[in-house]
């Protein structure tokens, strides 16, 4: 294929300055500014991944149907947002002036001359992994009503990799921060992992884990830079428009598995997650139910269950459902921020976003931008502990999970990274 003739055009303009890589998306930093709101994204980067599923859809859905309780939720929120915007304030000066901070990014993600390669084959694994674990009945609603374990060879194996979706698409951004992947190629491979998850969510009759990658694959391509506000909006308004016809089929899913169907529960009464969040208000926190502590994250984060296979499912969201007067097979939260405050009160949610913020934005402003190795740490951040939807505290487990699945790949980075400072001056169009 031909070399993309902007590129050219741009190397040729913007000579690359002393000491520092000339990639493409280096000169278009240096060529125009930042968007406005993506540069003030990248100032609160993790205040935004807070507040964006309530400014997006929870408070205007309890607004719109005059909840009497969505003073619940702004309390909520008041307990949250203030840690993690303090956190950030405290290291806004690290992001410097506007634009400084991509440019960065385009440097730290530039010296590892097989990272494209690296995180294709990543995808590939993850594909694989994922394709494998549906096939084998892992994570289905129907063994969640049956409250099956699902044991067999092929879903421990898969389960070894259940992070990479998320570390596949942080390598895949930093290859096109750092010039050695084409912004097509890399949209090429993301549609895959995206795809993917659409396969696994016809199988497993569940849309929650696609619709919280989906989030994730937005929130952390906004943050690199990569991705613009009007984007954001068609994406939203496409979600909303396709939504009643993806839970018909989810629906139809599921009454052909057995699963009984309520059929009073309509499509826009599931988008009415303000009702399932301000539940929690209705009872004297904090809730003492069993839950995972230390020990549990420690045996669950890190030991596979290929090698401790006789531990027992860990469900905090069916022990919830229980003291609600429901049953064990069948789980409910009140959302991450919810269940954080039913759980351990309004101190836990204090303590719990500022500790997260503050980890969040070590792995993004320590030392200057991150590389792919602190980039896709930052990005187990997003997926686990401050997804909006996960089950706190199992969001913990997972992001141990996680760190320790990827840390073969993360080392292979850090061996790749070239000892010289030369990045390629171009990047092919299709590679």
């Amino acid at each position: 294929m031909t070399e993309s003739t902007s590129y050219r055009t741009v190397e040729a303009r913007v000579p690359a300055p002393a000491g520092r890589p000339t990639t493409p998306h280096a000169a278009r930093g240096r060529r125009r500014k930042l968007p406005r709101l993506t540069w003030l994204l990248q100032l609160f980067p993790v205040t935004t991944v807070v507040l964006a599923p309530y400014a997006v859809l929870i408070v205007p859905m309890a607004m719109f149907n005059d909840n009497p309780d969505v003073g619940f939720i702004v309390m909520l929120l008041a307990l949250a947002l203030p840690g993690c915007l303090a956190v950030e304030f405290a290291f806004l000066k690290r992001v410097g002036p506007r634009g400084e901070w991509q440019r960065g990014l385009a440097e730290a993600n530039s010296g590892y001359p097989h990272l494209f390669t690296i995180a294709r084959a990543v995808v590939l694994v993850s594909v694989t992994a994922d394709l494998v674990a549906a096939w084998a009945g892992q994570g289905t609603i129907f063994t969640q009503v049956t409250g099956e374990v699902v044991s067999s060879p092929a879903a421990v194996v898969s389960s070894l990799f259940m992070g990479w979706r998320y570390l596949a698409f942080a390598l895949l951004v930093a290859s096109l921060l750092g010039g050695r992947a084409s912004r097509l190629a890399c949209l090429r491979w993301t549609l895959c992992l995206l795809g993917t998850q659409l396969v696994v969510a016809v199988a497993t009759a569940m849309t929650e884990p696609m619709m919280a990658y989906l989030f994730f694959l937005m929130a952390v391509a906004a943050i690199c830079g990569l991705l613009y506000s009007r984007f954001v909006v068609v994406a939203v308004l496409a979600l909303f428009l396709l939504w009643p016809t993806v839970y018909a089929a989810r629906n139809d899913l599921r009454a052909d598995g057995g699963v009984r169907i309520d059929e009073a529960v309509t499509s826009a009464d599931r988008l009415r997650l303000d009702l399932q969040v301000t539940q929690a208000s209705e009872y004297d926190t904090p809730v003492d139910i069993e839950r995972p502590g230390l020990p549990q994250v420690v045996r669950y984060g890190l030991v596979p269950r290929m090698l401790d296979p006789d531990r027992p499912a860990l469900s905090t969201g069916a022990r919830i459902n229980e003291y609600m007067g429901g049953t064990s097979t069948s789980a409910y939260s009140f959302l991450a921020l919810g269940t954080i405050y039913f759980l351990d009160g309004a101190w836990g949610v204090v303590l719990y976003f500022t500790g997260w913020a503050f980890v969040g934005v070590l792995l993004l402003r320590a030392g200057g931008a991150p590389g792919p190795v602190r980039l896709a740490v930052f990005s187990f951040v997003v997926a686990a502990p401050l997804m909006w939807s996960k089950v706190y505290p199992e969001s913990m487990i997972s992001f141990v999970q996680f760190t320790v699945a990827a840390l073969p790949v993360l080392l292979l980075v850090s061996l790749n990274r070239s000892r010289s400072r030369t990045a390629p001056q171009r990047v092919r169009a299709g590679t």
